[in-house]
């Protein structure tokens, strides 16, 4: 019998891959209806006013203070119409101070019961506005929907938007033990082929000890490889002992759930409502919850649309109840209770001792907008370092950046002297020292 080398490298075979791109996803867009399913059946209280019109309205002028069906600064309104003469909420809409002073015994006794808040007045609504508003209180408030038994929580979960990952995972697993299948079967026939030839297939030495010695007998090779082994180790090390300290997307869980994309990006909030330090301080400083209370002495809860599938409406809810219970907020008694609760809120950025960093020299003389630093915050539901904050970031920040020295005479005179040294309209932070070490460590 001939004696031929190992078949067992098979240098001829074509596999044909199939792509698999069929995914689609489809968005799915859910509309919840906020109208009643019979109209006809809403009570006619107020005297043919329209309920629709009447929403708009008590949510330009009343929804600030009042809501339907819970107590605010104001009380529930809902069915208001049927409590009160309508002669007699004209005079209390249009102006309740006035009905006030002239000693009128309802309204004494509804400024009395809600804490003597003095209501604003809205003489700029006529009857018809105010018949609007008391038909749209009058409406009968909706049943809570009860979920069918074994409904899965979450309409988003109900729906398959696109395949699954699981699904691709399954068929790349499939695809591959298909392709090792064909190869163990064409190793099989091929080695058949030769047995029936009269070849006889014999094993090359390729034993680990063969291999090492042959490795260790070559000098050269063991020198590179010795080598390359120690850079690599050098640039291994060196990247892991740059990373001390450096914590960009650091992403802790609050105590107090806030979401800036609610606040900052669906309501428009200014960064520096809350952070109002930023402009005149060396900190940003952490809001005071008086800050928060502005709005959420009034906003108890969340809007239905504001809820994400991570993230529900009682889950928001339950938050601002977190709130009111750090600084005593009874939202039943719509008063202070005076039992406060200290929020540990977790730090996120945080620069070493020796490095020097004002805020409001950068938000008010240099003009730079907080998103420079801290990222798109609209967009994060949850806060994190977006920056590395290191030092080669901030000076390529410095080389970057123009000086924004119109209108600010503390610039005029360095500004024409450094142009004219450096031949340019405009100055980098760099080109007026912003470079030198004195700037930043002292």
């Amino acid at each position: 019998m001939k004696k031929v080398g190992n078949h067992s490298s098979i240098s001829r075979i074509y596999l044909l891959s199939l792509a698999f791109l069929l995914v689609f996803s489809l968005p799915v867009f859910a509309q919840d209806a906020a109208t009643p399913k019979d109209a006809a059946a809403m009570p006619a209280a107020t005297g043919g006013g329209d309920a629709a019109k009447g929403k708009e309205l008590f949510n330009a002028n009343c929804a600030a203070c009042h809501n339907l069906d819970k107590k605010m600064t104001g009380p529930a309104l809902r069915g208001v119409a049927d409590k009160y003469d309508k002669a007699w909420l004209y005079k209390w809409i249009n102006n309740s101070s006035a009905l006030i002073k002239s000693g009128d015994a309802k309204a004494v006794k509804v400024f009395e019961e809600n804490n003597k808040a003095v209501m604003t007045a809205f003489p700029q609504l006529t009857t018809a506005d105010i018949d609007n508003i008391l038909a749209y209180t009058s409406e009968p408030a909706p049943k809570p929907e009860v979920a069918p038994v074994g409904a899965v929580a979450g309409a988003s979960a109900e729906k398959s938007e696109g395949v699954s990952n699981d699904v691709i995972l399954g068929v790349l697993v499939l695809v591959m033990g298909v392709l090792i299948t064909m190869l163990y079967l064409v190793y099989n026939m091929l080695s058949r082929i030769a047995l029936s030839k009269g070849l006889e297939l014999t094993a090359t030495d390729r034993s680990i000890q063969s291999v090492c010695q042959a490795f260790v007998k070559n000098q050269f090779l063991v020198l590179v490889s010795v080598i390359m082994l120690m850079l690599i180790s050098a640039y291994f090390v060196y990247g892991y002992l740059m990373q001390i300290g450096v914590d960009q997307d650091y992403e802790p869980v609050q105590p107090i759930h806030y979401s800036h994309r609610i606040h900052a990006g669906s309501n428009g909030i200014d960064c520096k409502y809350c952070h109002s330090a930023a402009r005149v301080s060396k900190n940003a400083g952490i809001p005071s919850l008086n800050v928060c209370m502005n709005c959420h002495k009034n906003i108890a809860e969340v809007a239905d649309t504001t809820a994400t599938p991570e993230h529900s409406k009682a889950f928001y809810d339950g938050e601002i109840q977190k709130l009111y219970d750090a600084v005593g907020w009874d939202r039943t008694l719509q008063k202070y209770t005076g039992k406060t609760q200290p929020v540990k809120w977790v730090r996120i950025h945080n620069l070493p001792d020796f490095a020097y960093f004002n805020h409001s020299q950068h938000v008010t003389v240099a003009g730079v907008e907080c998103q420079k630093c801290h990222g798109p915050v609209q967009t994060y539901e949850v806060m994190k370092q977006f920056a590395p904050l290191t030092m080669g970031w901030c000076v390529n920040c410095h080389r970057e950046t123009n000086v924004k020295v119109e209108g600010n005479g503390y610039y005029e005179k360095i500004h024409k002297e450094l142009s004219k040294k450096y031949g340019v309209d405009k100055l980098t932070a760099a080109q007026m020292g912003g470079l030198e070490c004195g700037k930043c460590h002292y």
